[in-house]
């Protein structure tokens, strides 16, 4: 039979990446990312990608498979996760889908069917979002579709400009394309919960550690690779701030600490997300979560 689809799940900095690696160790596995932003070559420090050496051995599926200037696309993503699903589930190993990005994560595992795209409409929307700023298009989304505009950061240009563009060709609100929570793999979801204050701590303290290891030095290299023209991946966390300092907007302390404090503003919409899915099972982040984890995942089946 072929095994279920386990996903690992929760906001930046609980420590998914750890406890993925002991469940396939222990599952044999292997790991399907769902973070989009480890999707993109070269942005290691600032997502906090895993290096060769940290994933021991354990196989890794959909990293560094975009150059910076591509822009970010579900539907893509949604193909290649489950083309790697398919594929591992087929050679009877575990797939463990891992990340923070909700979106990502129901797209590879659930009933969601995304609407195509205009060339036109979307270079008419990107040039308004460049001259007009994100605040002015939420507010347009706020008024054409409510609910979207509550789960899109007012700050959030790539998606507020999908959310517009899919209303415009659609006719319909783009909240309505995220059906009821209904998955096409037999799958068991495992959300790593960390309290507030601690998790702040740890963003705080990686954000720091990502400045000792050289976040400067990796987006000056990527700039030259185009990362200032990659409308999706010039407003990574970490990257647009640096990219703000490098420009002479801001200090750098100004930049970090900007980081932590929007990273901090981002789990929050993390958490919310994957609040909403009632399928998720939650365990708390620590020395025992990965005998919790595999305990709900064989009281699943």
């Amino acid at each position: 039979m072929l095994r279920p689809v386990i996903a690992v799940v929760g906001p930046t900095a609980a420590g998914k990446s750890e406890l993925s690696l002991t469940l396939a160790r222990t599952l044999g596995g292997e790991i399907v990312n769902a973070d989009s932003m480890q999707l993109y070559q070269g942005m290691d420090i600032g997502t906090a990608k895993l290096t060769e050496a940290e994933r021991a051995g354990v196989p890794h599926h959909l990293l560094d498979i975009w150059p910076v200037t591509q822009p970010a696309s579900v539907s893509a993503y949604q193909r290649l996760a489950r083309q790697a699903i398919d594929d591992i589930r087929r050679r009877g190993r575990t797939a463990i889908l891992v990340g923070g990005s909700g979106l990502y994560v129901r797209a590879a595992i659930d009933k969601l069917q995304f609407p195509g795209t205009d060339a036109g409409l979307r270079a008419n929307l990107e040039r308004e979002l460049e001259r007009a700023g994100a605040a002015v298009l939420h507010s347009r989304l706020a008024a054409l579709d409510p609910a979207a505009a509550a789960a899109i950061l007012p700050g959030n240009g790539r998606r507020i400009v999908r959310a517009l563009e899919v209303i415009e060709l659609s006719g319909r609100p783009f909240s309505a394309t995220l059906p009821a929570y209904e998955s096409v793999y037999p799958v068991t979801q495992i959300g790593v919960a960390v309290p507030r204050p601690e998790l702040d701590q740890r963003i705080a303290e990686r954000v720091r550690r990502m400045r000792q290891l050289g976040l400067v030095a990796e987006v000056r290299r990527l700039e030259l690779a185009g990362l200032r023209a990659g409308f999706t991946a010039s407003r990574a966390l970490g990257y647009a701030q640096v990219l703000r300092f490098l420009a002479g907007e801001c200090t750098e302390d100004a930049a970090f600490a900007q980081t932590i404090t929007a990273t901090r503003r981002f789990v929050r919409r993390q958490e919310s997300w994957f609040r909403r899915d009632p399928r998720i099972t939650w365990i708390p982040a620590g020395p025992d979560s990965a005998d919790r984890a595999l305990s709900v995942i064989r009281a699943a089946g």
